[in-house]
């Protein structure tokens, strides 16, 4: 099979748009700029098909890495056949794969290899043939050299049998079945573990039909078996499982088949079923990561599209009590003008100094906004501010603070602020996720963000490269300001990375401002590719060319100088204008493939639009400062804070987030809460239970 046949089938996507995505991908071309300036080629295909051919090309390239490897393998063994080989190279199931070369695979030295070195092989074949004839007869031939004892050539022949039974490819497909389909999912306490597994109360005695089990509910027993305090297993009916093998190699009723159905059990028990349980577990496991991969996905993406507050002056104060609030102020590109230390709540309990100070800090340094840090400290901080009267109306902001003191801590922090320590680094992180999130946030890990789901159980590797793609996708959906950026989040563009970006600072430095696209060609190692992949998601700012600030690739300005000239207008003149645009038909222009025209089109109508919304202020109910004062009842306003394939956190002003489960996220039935609530979204909900003990509170949406 080619690959790209390979690909169609487990796809679904046509064979052109296959053929000329590959050959993209073959040309060094990305993801984002296949899916943005190649639709032409790909017909329409978007970011997730496009990236679901990549996936699938290299998933192709591993299982023939494989094939290759067994093949050597069984050739240097001297048993690889035609017909073997030809069923080797034609399986590109991996399970199945594994399955042609279980019997031919190095073990360690197993009960029925021992038995084969004492010559045992032909009474095993003798038995299981099945053809009449007493075993015991048959075995007496075979006591020499270390055999001594019929039942111990018999057991011998059993041990080769139960073997064989294990690598047959058919039996296994059979029992794999079986596994899959009727396995029941088992959890049981550790004994002497009762109070440290007291979070895992509802599983120390559970079961569940392992197809039937959320993923998040599996991660959580997951999680749980690998601290040591739950034990999993999954399997089917035991009787049901034997019975199959029974079926497969019995053959009739004489001694011999008698000893092959007694062979049957043991061969289940003692190979096959710890085998296909790994296997299923294995499976199960991999269908829950993809799942909690793509609600991190989701929620991540939301996240780094966050509503920026813009170019403005902001006051930020990472709030603490005993070791007081860090407030820095920094201006419009998020540099950092002064920093200082109040310690407003106790044991200090300055207030009104705290206050005062604040206000002299809003004065001096013209600000426009102040952001929160909303963690320990948070909700009586926020409080403080709102009572100071300062001279300007301030808009308040609650600013999460996930991963805040993960960058403080990085090189990247140590790299922009050598000379401050690491609160000052968290409170200028809080300060810059409200100016723009996405540009901030690209410097932190993913996982530290907190908006996933489990992510420390998944794949560690295939939930990185997930979040890449994410993280990617969303910088090149925004564009990037190529004189205010940092080299991170110029990285992040396509064909760049973060030499090439560290180049462009250092031209930035010694050139001063990059006045148009076209002079990213000067900048060191950027060449005619990295410009091809880059230039469409770069954006100059009042720079010579206007398309310069735009999503127009500089391949299609051609197009554009067309479209002006077509209507005697400039390409200045062009932009914005909606009624000249509107009047432009593609037929007129028959070079400009559909896709460009289109694309062009609206990218005029609104030249670097930014695709995310404004941030809005959130007001929380000043009556609820803890846990305690909340009621069954009451209504309030709250924001999603995360979003789980179970339901919603909601951050309702206190120390404690609230769950939607999604059984109370609306009037119908909901399977996917990522179809009717969205991070970052401002939500109505009624408090329905709250469990001080364990700081649980079960909301639901008004």
């Amino acid at each position: 099979m080619q690959k790209n046949e390979f690909i169609q089938n487990n796809s679904g996507l046509k064979e052109k748009s296959i053929f000329n995505t590959v050959n993209l991908f073959n040309d060094g071309s990305t993801v984002p700029f296949i899916a943005r300036y190649r639709k032409e080629m790909t017909g329409g295909l978007d970011e997730v098909e496009i990236a679901t051919i990549r996936d699938l090309a290299k998933k192709y390239n591993d299982l023939r890495a494989r094939q290759t490897s067994i093949l050597s393998t069984i050739d240097e063994q001297g048993k690889l056949s035609p017909e073997l080989k030809s069923k080797i190279e034609s399986c590109f199931h991996p399970v199945q794969l594994e399955d042609i070369y279980l019997p031919y695979k190095q073990k360690r030295l197993t009960r029925g290899e021992k038995a084969r070195k004492l010559g045992l092989e032909p009474l095993a074949k003798a038995i299981m043939s099945q053809r009449g004839g007493n075993p015991e007869v048959m075995a007496e031939r075979f006591l020499k050299g270390e055999i001594y004892e019929i039942e111990e050539a018999i057991n011998g022949a059993k041990d080769i049998i139960a073997e064989w039974m294990n690598e047959n490819t058919s039996v296994r497909a059979r029992l794999r079945q079986l596994f899959e389909k009727r396995s029941v999912l088992q959890s049981k306490l550790v004994k002497g573990k009762e109070f440290a597994a007291e979070k895992y109360k509802d599983y120390f005695d559970f079961s569940e039909r392992l197809d039937k089990c959320a993923s998040h509910r599996f991660l959580a027993l997951y999680r749980a078996d690998r601290e040591g305090l739950l034990s999993i297993k999954a399997r089917p009916d035991e009787e049901e499982g034997i019975q199959a093998l029974e079926r497969f190699f019995v053959k009739g009723h004489d001694e011999c088949a008698t000893i092959v159905a007694d062979t049957c059990k043991d061969s289940y028990k003692r190979l096959l079923r710890p085998s296909l349980e790994n296997e299923v577990l294995n499976i199960a496991k991999e269908k829950a990561d993809k799942e909690a991969i793509q609600v991190f996905r989701k929620n991540l993406r939301q996240l780094l599209l966050a509503p920026p507050l813009g170019a403005k002056r902001i006051l930020a104060i990472d709030p603490g009590f005993r070791s007081g609030c860090k407030v820095v102020c920094i201006d419009e590109q998020g540099s950092l003008l002064t920093n200082t230390t109040i310690f407003p709540h106790p044991p200090q309990k300055e207030s009104s100094k705290a206050s005062s100070k604040l206000f002299q800090l809003v004065q001096a340094y013209k600000i426009d906004a102040i952001a929160i840090g909303d963690g320990t400290a948070g909700r009586e901080t926020e409080n403080l501010v709102k009572n100071v009267h300062f001279d300007r109306d301030l808009e308040v902001f609650a600013v999460r603070e996930d991963g805040a003191s993960i960058y403080s801590a990085s090189a990247i922090a140590r790299k922009e602020f050598p000379d401050y320590d690491v609160t000052v680094r968290g409170a200028v992180s809080i300060g810059r996720r409200l100016m723009d999130p996405l540009a901030e946030l690209v410097k932190i890990d993913p996982k530290s963000v907190g908006v996933g789901q489990y992510q420390h159980e998944v794949n560690q590797s295939s939930l990185k490269d997930a979040l890449d793609d994410v993280v990617i996708s969303s910088v090149n959906s925004v564009g990037v300001d190529v004189n205010t950026a940092s080299s991170y989040l110029l990285s992040y563009v396509s064909g760049l990375g973060l030499s090439i970006a560290e180049n462009i600072i250092a031209y930035r430095d010694e050139c001063g401002r990059i006045n148009s696209r076209d002079e990213l060609k000067k900048v060191k190692r950027l060449g005619t590719k990295a410009f091809e992949q880059a230039a469409g998601f770069i954006r100059v700012r009042d720079g010579k060319n206007r398309l310069d600030d735009s999503s127009v690739h500089p391949e299609s300005y051609k197009y554009v100088n067309q479209l002006a000239k077509k209507k005697g207008v400039t390409v200045n003149d062009l932009v914005g204008n909606n009624e000249i645009l509107d009047g432009l038909k593609n037929d007129e222009f028959p070079d400009m493939d559909p896709y460009t025209f289109k694309d062009i089109i609206t990218e005029l109508k609104k030249p670097g639009r930014d695709p995310r919304k404004k941030a809005k202020v959130l007001e929380f109910d000043s009556r609820i400062k803890s846990i305690d004062d909340l009621q069954p009842g009451m209504l309030l306003t709250g924001l999603v804070t995360n979003v789980t394939n179970f339901g919603a956190f909601i951050n309702i002003g206190i120390k404690e987030n609230g769950l939607i489960h999604k059984s109370n996220l609306a009037d119908v039935y909901v399977e996917d809460p990522s179809q009717f609530i969205a991070l970052h979204e401002h939500v109505e909900v009624q408090v329905m239970e709250v469990d001080v003990s364990r700081k649980r509170i079960g909301l639901k949406r008004r």
